[in-house]
C-alpha cells in the first residue's frame, strides 16, 4: 500500500523533533551561573589546612514561613579531630515514598552542621521528579546550621522529621565529613546535574557511606523512594541496632521538640534530649 504524503511528512516532522530534543538533552551543560533562589544563591567554600577545615558561608536563615526568611551566614573553623558523631535525618513528604535525607555532624563543642545534597533551584523553580530526569537541576551540597534545615522542615513545611543517631565511630564520622566537604567543593568547581534515579540526595549519601564499607551497598529501591531509607539503614546496622524500625521512628521523631525549642540557642542539644 502506498503511504499517504501527509503521513510521511508528519512522520519526518516527528523524527526531526525527537532528534532536536535528544541533541538538546545531550548537549545541555550544567552551570553555576544562573539566577538562583536566595536560599541557594551563595555556595559555601571550604579550605583545609593540616588538621583543620575552614568553612565560609554556612547558611543560618531564620524562617517565618517556607518562602519568607532572613538570610544569614557565618564562618566556622573546625579541627577535624573534633568531629565526634553523625546523624541520619529523614524528612518524608508527598506520596509514593518521597523523602529528603541528609546528614548532620556533631562536634566536641556541642554544635552541629548539616550537609544536605539538594537540587539548586533557580528563581521560581520547584522540585519535580520528572524534571529531575531531564537535566533541569544542578546538584549542590548545602552546608547549614542544623537549626536552619530542621526548623524549615519541621516547623514551616510541617513535615515529619526523624533524627537518627548512627553507629558510625568518631573516625568514620570524620571520614564522612571530609568526603562530603570535598564533594561539595568539586561541584562548586565543576557543576553536575541532579538525577532523580542516579544522583539524588540518598544515592549521594550512600556513595559517601560506601567509602567506609568493605562491601559497598548495591542499588536499592529505597534509594529512589527514600521514605523508607531508614529501614535500609536499619537493616545495614547504621541506625538503631537495638530496636525495631517502628520503635526507632517513635523515639527519634523530633517535631514536638523542634517546635518547643524553636529559636533556642541550645536547639541542637534540646531536640536530642530525652528521646
Amino acid at each position: 500500500m502506498k503511504q499517504h504524503p501527509v503521513c510521511t511528512r508528519t512522520l519526518w516532522v516527528l523524527i526531526t523533533c525527537m532528534c532536536i530534543c535528544f541533541l538538546w538533552f545531550i548537549t545541555r551543560a550544567p552551570s553555576n551561573e544562573r539566577v538562583w533562589n536566595t536560599d541557594q544563591a551563595i555556595l559555601p567554600t571550604v579550605r583545609f589546612e593540616e588538621n583543620t577545615v575552614y568553612i565560609e558561608n554556612i547558611r543560618n536563615f531564620s524562617y517565618t514561613s517556607t518562602s519568607t526568611y532572613t538570610p544569614s551566614y557565618y564562618n566556622k573553623r573546625v579541627p577535624l579531630d573534633s568531629v565526634r558523631s553523625v546523624d541520619f535525618i529523614v524528612e518524608p513528604f508527598g506520596s509514593i515514598g518521597a523523602a529528603h535525607t541528609f546528614l548532620s555532624f556533631g562536634f566536641d563543642d556541642g554544635s552541629h552542621l548539616a550537609l544536605s545534597v539538594e537540587i539548586r533551584k533557580e528563581i521560581g523553580e520547584t522540585f519535580s521528579p520528572w524534571k529531575g530526569l531531564l537535566r533541569q537541576y544542578e546538584l549542590m551540597y548545602v552546608i547549614a546550621d542544623e537549626r536552619d534545615v530542621i526548623d524549615l522542615r519541621a516547623n514551616h513545611r510541617n513535615h515529619d522529621v526523624y533524627l537518627y543517631p548512627t553507629t558510625a565511630t568518631r573516625e568514620q564520622a570524620q571520614t564522612l565529613f571530609i568526603d562530603m566537604l570535598n564533594r561539595g567543593t568539586e561541584l562548586a568547581n565543576t557543576p553536575e546535574f541532579y538525577n532523580t534515579i542516579t544522583s539524588n540526595c540518598t544515592t549521594n549519601i550512600v556513595a559517601h557511606i560506601n567509602t567506609l564499607r568493605n562491601e559497598p551497598m548495591s542499588w536499592d529501591h529505597r534509594m529512589l523512594f527514600p521514605e523508607n531509607s531508614d529501614v535500609l539503614a536499619h537493616e545495614l546496622g547504621f541506625i538503631a541496632p537495638d530496636m525495631t524500625v517502628e520503635e526507632a521512628r517513635e523515639k527519634y521523631r523530633i517535631n514536638d521538640r523542634a517546635r518547643e525549642h524553636q529559636g533556642s540557642p541550645d536547639f541542637s542539644t534540646l531536640i536530642r534530649a530525652n528521646p
